[in-house]
């Protein structure tokens, strides 16, 4: 049943179209509302795989009920847009692109609100208590789960290891007795690239910056968002910002857990995607839009991040 209030369309979770597909349940937007659907994989009794692409046509809430025994870790990689979690007490998890959140569930009511023709896509792992003993061991597990309802635990930059990972999971379409087992190798090394900064060195963990600090980063970044094409070398971005190189790096690891190198080559492989993605160029523009004096340099360097060539992703856009 769609109902509207305040401008939003509201549909419960069992309103979505559920096709059971094998060890896949495809849960799909009505037509009326949009094209989008998700894919939920059980990679095995404690670990499920959740895949899901959104394009409402108009502003859109899922309402959801989340009542379970013990709670479950959730682990959310957004690849495109944005959506939001907000439960009936009003506290809310922001999901967006460029961003992984890790948070807690128990019982929980509340909505997924999406916005109106924006596409999302969103990458999630959802994780038992048992799974979580299995793998981290019942101390490390008690001290993730040692709260009641929703809790965000964490929201961080998607690491380069793991946005990698991601997109050879999404890009992985070959229909193979092995599927699975490259689905599960894949799982895992996401959940251990973005799950590791959860147990940094306790002494490193309490490294104080301050507000000023925080702000020359952001500065930072800013700049490499600017001026990507034609970067500044580290030293020179140290200075402009004034700071020293040593700082800049401990800056950008506590901020952006990546390194100014890292942040750069992730401003340009994503901008350079978005373009091939939109059928609007060709490589070698790509490449020489992004700073690439040599297409084939940007090849390797598209191939090495995303586990794919810029090609792929042409034909993928042609066909």
């Amino acid at each position: 049943m769609n109902t509207k209030i305040a401008g939003r369309s509201r549909i419960k979770h069992d309103d979505l179209l559920s096709q059971q597909q094998g060890l896949l349940l495809k849960q799909s937007l009505p037509d009326n509302l949009g094209k989008g659907y998700s894919a939920i994989f059980q990679l095995d009794p404690d670990l499920s795989y959740i895949e899901t692409h959104f394009q409402p046509n108009q502003d859109l809430a899922i309402l959801t009920r989340v009542d379970q025994q013990e709670p479950r870790l959730v682990v959310t990689l957004g690849m495109q847009g944005q959506s939001r979690f907000v439960d009936m007490q009003g506290r809310e998890i922001l999901f967006k692109e460029g961003f992984t959140s890790i948070s807690l569930f128990n019982a929980s009511i509340g909505e997924r609100q999406y916005q109106a023709n924006n596409a999302m896509s969103q990458v999630r792992f959802s994780m038992s208590k048992a799974w979580l003993n299995r793998y981290l061991g019942e101390n490390a597990t008690e001290r993730l789960i040692n709260k009641n309802g929703m809790n965000l635990l964490a929201y961080k930059p998607i690491s380069n290891a793991g946005l990698i990972a991601t997109r050879q999971l999404l890009n992985y379409d070959v229909d193979s007795p092995v599927k699975h087992i490259f689905m599960h190798a894949q799982a895992m090394s996401i959940l251990a690239a973005e799950m590791s900064h959860l147990w940094q060195d306790s002494q490193k963990s309490r490294l104080a910056f301050t507000q000023q600090d925080t702000a020359m980063a952001q500065a930072a970044r800013t700049i490499l968002l600017n001026e990507f094409k034609a970067p500044p070398s580290v030293a020179e971005l140290a200075k402009r910002v004034g700071t020293n190189q040593f700082k800049l790096k401990q800056l950008f690891h506590h901020s952006f857990n990546t390194t100014p190198y890292g942040l750069l080559l992730e401003i340009r492989m994503k901008t350079a995607y978005r373009l091939l993605e939109s059928g609007r160029c060709h490589i070698d523009v790509a490449a020489n839009s992004v700073g690439y004096n040599h297409a084939s340099n940007f090849s390797t360097a598209f191939r090495k991040y995303f586990g794919i060539s810029p090609g792929n992703i042409t034909k993928k856009n042609k066909s």
